[in-house]
This record gives structure tokens, sequence and C-alpha cells, in this order.
């Protein structure tokens, strides 16, 4: 009798088994390609930008400071020298503080302004995997394998849910930004 039952629960575990549903979805393609990150890009490259700009007065700065002193060292007195290579050192000290700090920012910048994104994705791709049927959704970039007969790509229907045109490809986005990039390097 114990041996009937244990063929049937692994007869009814097999059967079940088979009915399960795989799906995998390119979730940071989406998380890329939403219209949502293209906003976010441009904040942070407005900041990255800021940045620059305020890192390179104080190089600036920093550059004309210790230019002039190496043109007048020779008639600086021992007071008035070390005056002038302690400014240097605060000067460059401010410059290391800011690199630090401003690096720091931007990365919590980055995580503020993407982790709605995330959400959202994360989101519609549970409804869709939900709406399906699916028991588990695999990320396909860390996965090794994918058996595609076996596995349902939801990433199309994630597309779409998240307002992204098909047209839109990573490679249409890395032309786009590439093309960016350069224009704010020829300004």
């Amino acid at each position: 009798m114990k041996k009937i039952l244990l063929i049937a629960v692994v007869s009814l575990i097999g059967i079940s088994a088979s009915a399960q549903k795989f799906a995998h979805v390119n979730f940071q393609e989406l998380v890329q390609l939403m219209p949502e990150s293209d906003q976010a890009r441009a904040t942070i490259q407005e900041s990255q930008k800021n940045a620059q700009e305020s890192y390179q007065e104080m190089m600036n700065e920093f550059q004309d400071k210790y230019a002039k002193y190496q043109q007048n060292v020779s008639t600086y007195t021992a007071a008035t020298r070390k005056a002038k290579e302690d400014e240097l050192t605060q000067i460059q000290q401010r410059i290391q503080e800011f690199s630090q700090n401003v690096e720091q920012e931007l990365q919590e910048q980055q995580q503020k302004l993407m982790e709605p994104i995330y959400k959202k994705a994360k989101e519609k791709m549970q409804e869709i995997a939900k709406a399906g049927g699916y028991i588990f959704v695999f990320d396909r970039s860390s996965l090794l394998y994918i058996d595609e007969a076996q596995s349902t790509d939801i990433t199309p229907e994630c597309r779409t849910a998240l307002g992204i045109p098909a047209e839109r490809t990573m490679e249409s986005l890395q032309a786009e930004l590439a093309a960016k990039a350069a224009a704010n390097s020829a300004q």
C-alpha cells in the first residue's frame, strides 16, 4: 500500500512539474529603454556637467595661484612663502574633498532616480507573469542557458506595457547616447 501511495505521489509531482510555466525577461534592457530612464540619464548628466565645471574652476584657481607662487617664490619672505604654501595645500584638500563628495552624491542621485524606474519595471513584469500563469521569471542577463522551447520570453509584452517603442533597441539607445556625447564634447 505504501509503495502504491509513493508511486502516486511521485507521478503527481512529475505531472505538476511538467505543467509549470517558466518565463524569462531581459530586465536591464527594459529599464534602460524606458522613457523614464531617458529623463534620469539627462538629470544625472546635467549634475555631472555641473560638478565637472565646479571641479575645473577649483583646478583653475589652484593652477593660477601655483603659477603665481612659482613666479614670485624667490621674492617671498619665509612667512609669506609658508602662507602661500599653506593656501595651496588647502586648495588641494578642498579639491580632493569635493571630488570624493561629488562622486558619492552622484551615485546617491543615480540610485534615487533609478529606484522608481526599477520598481515600475518589476511591477509590470510581475503583472504580466501572474496574468500568464508563470511560476518563475528569470532575468535573461543572469542565465547561462535558456531552453526557448520551455521558457517564454515576456520581454516584448513588458516593453509594450512600459511604453517602450517597438523600434527602440539597445543598439539605437547606444547610438543615441554616443551622438549626445559627441555633441557635448564638440561644445
